[in-house]
């Protein structure tokens, strides 16, 4: 296993890295909507927040080689299902005509008062 590490996304903060691969598959951590500055995005749309959260996935990919085109499923928590029309408005844009699998829960609570989070698994080799 090999961590990944880049400075165009939020900094890892905590016992968990931005993202690991095995060489073959590459898991990205679940990304908050938040800056690579670290500023958190609590307060803008649903929509805004989750194009925040991809571009950080986008950024730990593109640090690998890799480009949203190489990601195979990701795993979306909402804190409510209700904003899942505006979540997948804003997500769409992100994937073409093949978009990858996802999963899409509600939970009862997203890290620092976030909307949503959003982690990846990806084609690494």
């Amino acid at each position: 296993m090999r961590t990944i590490s880049t400075d165009d996304a939020p900094t890892a903060v905590g016992a968990y890295s931005q993202a690991t691969t095995n060489g073959d598959i590459l898991f990205t951590a679940g990304q908050l909507p938040m800056t690579a500055d670290g500023e958190l995005l609590d307060d803008a749309t649903v929509g805004e927040q989750t194009r925040q959260c991809l571009k950080n996935v986008e950024a730990i990919l593109e640090a690998e080689g890799r480009s949203i085109d190489d990601v195979l499923k990701t795993t979306v928590f909402l804190n409510d299902i209700d904003d899942f029309d505006a979540f997948n408005e804003a997500y769409s844009e992100f994937f073409g005509v093949e978009p990858p699998a996802r999963s899409a829960v509600e939970v009862a609570n997203v890290p620092k008062g976030a909307a949503i989070e959003i982690e990846a698994v990806a084609v690494a080799d």
